[in-house]
């Protein structure tokens, strides 16, 4: 899906932690995606970042959020998350289940100091060949186009539209290329039962 990447170049550093399990999913895994299509982007994987270096450094750095619905998140749907930062920002997303994040946030000290990011949106999720929870989740990559297209609107990017409008090309490919793999299986199988 790689040739399908079209980069952005955010002022926003994006920093997707990765759940292990989600890691061996290269294959289909949209975090690696997004973070081969985010050139301000680092990706980590693990469960608990209380002692990651690099990561605590990135903390100290910037003003620094999380990408978690819990009850006093910041709406970027409606709010400007900085009206007065003096450093850059940083958006750690996690990408795993819901049920692993919990456990990521619960087990990372550090990320429990930050604050939370959250957003709505009537989009239902394309990943097709994956059941969402539900209705509004959304997976890392749709869910790190939202947020950027919300910083747009407060005028914390200034990327071109066209340019946001090709985000998901390699997500979307991925989807489609799934989509053929399940109906060539299907006419495989067919034709075994009828040859048998």
């Amino acid at each position: 899906m790689c040739k399908h990447v079209n980069t952005l170049d955010t002022k926003t550093k994006f920093v997707i932690l990765m759940h292990p399990k989600e890691f061996k999913k290269v294959k289909n895994g949209t975090g690696h995606l997004t973070h081969l299509a985010l050139k301000n982007s680092e990706l980590f994987h693990g469960i608990d970042f209380t002692n990651h270096k690099k990561i605590n450094h990135i903390i100290n750095t910037h003003e620094s959020f999380v990408l978690y619905p819990s009850k006093d998140a910041i709406n970027l749907s409606k709010s400007d998350p900085t009206p007065n930062a003096n450093k850059k920002i940083a958006i750690f997303i996690i990408d795993s289940t819901w049920a692993c994040s919990l456990k990521m946030l619960r087990e990372s000290k550090n990320l429990q100091t930050l604050k939370t990011l959250s957003f709505t949106s009537s989009k239902l999720s394309q990943f097709k060949i994956k059941e969402q929870p539900a209705e509004y989740c959304l997976s890392t990559i749709e869910s790190t186009l939202e947020v950027i297209q919300l910083l747009k609107q407060w005028n914390m990017e200034h990327l071109e539209q066209e340019d946001l409008d090709k985000f998901l090309n390699p997500f979307e490919k991925m989807v489609e290329y799934q989509l053929e793999c399940i109906a060539q299986n299907s006419t495989h199988s067919v034709r075994f039962k009828e040859r048998y």
